[in-house]
């Protein structure tokens, strides 16, 4: 069969936590410092690449998939868990990763010395490469002022095997 290849984008962000004993995860990894709000861990990477990898499949959002709220699904879940659930739920329907790219924006953390290890963290379990890139806002906005992180992720589905 042909394939046939389609293009998801998602976007995540999250403010900081102000409890300093929450951890931080980002793209299935535990950094140091103050992690962030939310339901889940709050895995900005993982979140925006779930968006993008149901927009391409065409099987909706993350909320869709894990609900919203603190007595949701997705509720306490690490994002490691819920990506490798959101790739058995494309597969399910017959669509398969091909390529995806993460970009983290913020202040922190510095992700260049585990670039190489979060983006193979995140290309196991989506059984396609992951790209991970990072940037700050230079000052500008939320992130620029270090209230929070964002991510904005690309995907590449294969929806060929859909009826």
């Amino acid at each position: 069969m042909t394939p046939d290849l389609r293009c998801g984008l998602g976007f995540d962000a999250h403010r900081f936590s102000a409890d300093a004993d929450r951890p931080l995860f980002l793209a299935t990894l535990r950094w140091d410092g103050a992690g962030v709000e939310g339901d889940s861990d709050g895995d900005v990477a993982v979140h925006a690449l779930i968006d993008a990898l149901l927009a391409a499949a065409g099987l909706g959002d993350i909320g869709a998939l894990f609900g919203v709220g603190a007595k949701s699904r997705g509720a306490g879940m690490r994002g490691g868990a819920m990506l490798a659930d959101t790739v058995r739920h494309l597969q399910a329907n017959g669509c398969f990763p091909r390529s995806a790219s993460v970009a983290l924006i913020g202040n922190r953390p510095k992700i260049g010395p585990r670039r190489d290890e979060a983006a193979a963290a995140m290309s196991a379990i989506c059984g396609c490469p992951v790209a991970l890139t990072a940037t700050t806002t230079d000052g500008m906005g939320f992130t620029g002022r270090g209230e929070g992180v964002a991510a904005i992720a690309t995907a590449l589905v294969d929806v060929g095997d859909m009826a």
